[in-house]
């Protein structure tokens, strides 16, 4: 007989979501490649009778493992290498300064300051940054084997052998990974034309087709940047991606219809999907379609055919894409300028160096044992783009005190030396396997793993574990102190401002949808970005929900909004492809008043800080395309709208 927990006794919400882990598949070729990349150096280490080098390469294999999260080879690259690169930069500076006092407090300070500010940048920026923090905190509070070179280039050396691991079956599976990534897309097409007629599902899924496709053109547009438009496989896989985009506005007003579609017609979207999964689409061939009638069957039936065309189509024409590249170089100039101009970025810098300028402060003034832990216990909880500090300091320490029972096994039962091999063998998958998990999942990983390569540098064994678990508790408060509680905005969500600029944006499509603007490719980017913002809210709304009360609770308030905008945007998108397919245009009057509706409900969306409802009647001529919108705005307003 199970008992349940009294009310009072139950663990609140905010949590349960904190703890349950997110489903994930195991990326098993990442998985053995951390084995092989961690175990390797120490076996060299060992041979060669210098286990302390040894484990000094593999703390660089374990940074290349955190970072080895790309599908694609020739992202890969840049993923892996980058980030050790900025890593070696990070122990050589740590290094200058080890035993400087307080001249070590400013520079680490300044490195975290630079740190936290290039994180804003993207994923491998992200990580860069991290690295270089890291290392340099590592450099500064432990004393390393000279010359002063030696320590960079068995890290680096280590990071590198993970991208070599990584990079074994290029020439064998060139092109898979990004032809998987675009058939994935389309399989996620297909699973929303599945649920047109689910109302429930339909949103969830529409979410993944967005994850989907932006994942899909990170791939492709960021290998495209480097080839400048010359790869003929990459031009081809991106009119493949553009193509599908037809079917993707079409969704939306099956939708509206209420009715499912026919199973012909996601079963031969997934036929697509397999086709350029494979390659081989010379020998495609398509279910037979029902006849269309309606607007709607005359949208999905033309977007499909367009679809298959240019999938089974022998030559693409380059020009025909609408998704514009930039030179990887240029990117990356205008990604620096970019935060260094920016108001946030300062902002995440300045609160990332403010805890690791408390710390080691704190450390310089008070004898800590393994005193570089706080501040490394901060660099991780504190990352502005890995989600909420609250959650990640919680996670942190539970994660910490698993991870520290693990060790304490590994710890008092294994001896140093050549059974450290096999136990790393062992040990090194967990953190591939667990971080897609969650944070206090890769912590629990990531602990017997650093503090066994710690035993190899200093010899302490099971004396390692006490100093580990304070340092950790250390970094984790003064996080929350000087990282959280000291800085209003991490009280409230940002789920309010960022919908009111997506129901602005929404407002400037549906001007540019009817209007005098023709361009359909600035419509499609102008649609795409709307469902890219709208993805990055749900994603806020889902991190700020693993706050505590009251912020979780305020979060939780906004969502039948987020949910009203999505419908909004959905209605808009179906209208426009009601117009394109035959459908009466609306007026300009019917479109200045939508127009002036969403100008309206942003500026309440802004302003509110409890949702208060206010019915609005909007009216338009009966059968109009844009009733739809009008009912969608309406049902928005009834839940914010200024006072």
């Amino acid at each position: 007989m199970v008992r349940e927990l009294p009310i009072g006794l139950a663990p609140p919400d905010w949590l349960v979501r904190n703890l349950r882990p997110r489903p994930a598949p195991v990326n098993w070729a990442a998985v053995a490649r951390a084995s092989v990349a961690m175990a390797l150096p120490l076996a060299a280490g060992f041979a060669a009778g210098r286990p302390a080098l040894g484990a000094l390469a593999s703390m660089g294999a374990l940074n290349g493992v955190i970072g080895d999260t790309a599908d694609a080879y020739r992202m890969r690259v840049i993923t892996i290498a980058v980030p050790q690169l900025t890593g070696a930069v990070g122990i050589i500076l740590g290094q200058l300064v080890f035993g400087q006092g307080w001249s070590a407090v400013v520079v680490v300070t300044l490195v975290a300051l630079v740190s936290g500010m290039i994180s804003t940048i993207g994923t491998v920026a992200s990580v860069s940054g991290l690295l270089l923090l890291l290392n340099c905190v590592v450099g500064a509070g432990l004393p390393l084997p000279h010359p002063w070179w030696l320590a960079p280039l068995l890290m680096t050396g280590g990071g590198l052998l993970v991208l070599a691991l990584a990079l074994l079956a290029w020439p064998l599976r060139a092109g898979v990974p990004e032809r998987a990534a675009v058939a994935k897309a389309y399989r996620r097409v297909a699973d929303l034309l599945d649920d047109t007629g689910d109302d429930d599902r339909y949103i969830g899924t529409r979410f993944d087709v967005t994850r989907a496709l932006d994942q899909a053109y990170d791939v492709i547009l960021g290998h495209r940047a480097r080839h400048h438009g010359r790869s003929k496989e990459l031009t081809r896989l991106l009119a493949q991606l553009n193509a599908i985009t037809p079917v993707i506005e079409a969704a939306p007003a099956v939708h509206l219809t209420g009715r499912p579609l026919p199973p012909e017609v996601p079963r031969a979207v997934r036929e697509l999907a397999d086709a350029v999964e494979t390659g081989d689409t010379a020998r495609l061939r398509l279910p037979k379609l029902p006849l269309a009638l309606t607007e709607t069957e005359r949208a999905v039936d033309h977007a499909l055919k367009h679809t298959a065309a240019v999938v089974t189509s022998p030559s693409v024409d380059p020009r025909g894409n609408d998704e514009r590249t930039v030179a990887l170089h240029v990117r990356t100039a205008r990604a620096a300028r970019d935060a260094v101009l920016s108001a946030g970025s300062w902002r995440y810098g300045l609160r990332l160096a403010l805890c690791i300028g408390i710390a080691q402060a704190l450390v310089s003034v008070v004898p800590v044992a393994r005193s570089y832990w706080v501040a490394l216990t901060i660099t991780f909880v504190l990352k502005p783009d890995f989600g909420s500090v609250f959650s990640r300091a919680l996670l942190r320490a539970l994660g910490t005190v698993v991870g520290l029972a693990i060790a304490a096994a590994v710890l008092a039962e294994v001896p140093i030396g050549w059974w450290d091999v096999p136990v790393m063998m062992l040990l090194a998958p967990l953190v591939p396997a667990l971080t897609p998990r969650g944070y206090g999942f890769q912590t629990a990983a990531i602990t017997p793993v650093i503090l066994l390569l710690s035993d190899l540098l200093t010899h302490e064994g099971t004396g390692l574990l006490l100093p580990r678990l304070l340092d950790s508790l250390m970094g984790c408060g003064i996080a929350l102190v000087a990282g959280y509680l000291l800085w209003p905005e991490s009280w409230h969500t940002r789920v309010g401002d960022r919908l009111a600029d997506a129901v602005e944006d929404t407002a400037v499509y549906v001007e540019t949808a009817f209007g005098t603007e023709t361009d359909p490719v600035r419509r499609t980017r102008m649609r795409r970005r709307l469902y890219r913002d709208l993805s990055t809210i749900r994603t806020e709304f889902q991190r700020a929900l693993t706050e505590p009360p009251p912020t979780g609770r305020r979060a939780a308030a906004w969502w039948p909004l987020v949910v009203a905008v999505e419908r909004i945007v959905d209605a808009t998108t179906a209208a426009r492809v009601r117009v394109h397919h035959g459908a009466p245009p609306p007026s300009s009057a019917e479109v200045h008043q939508v127009v002036r509706q969403l100008g309206e409900l942003a500026e309440g969306v802004r302003e509110a800080e409890i949702l208060t409802g206010f019915p609005t009647h909007l009216t338009g001529p009966a059968g109009s395309v844009l009733e739809p919108v009008r009912q969608e705005v309406a049902a928005a307003r009834a839940i914010a709208t200024p006072h």
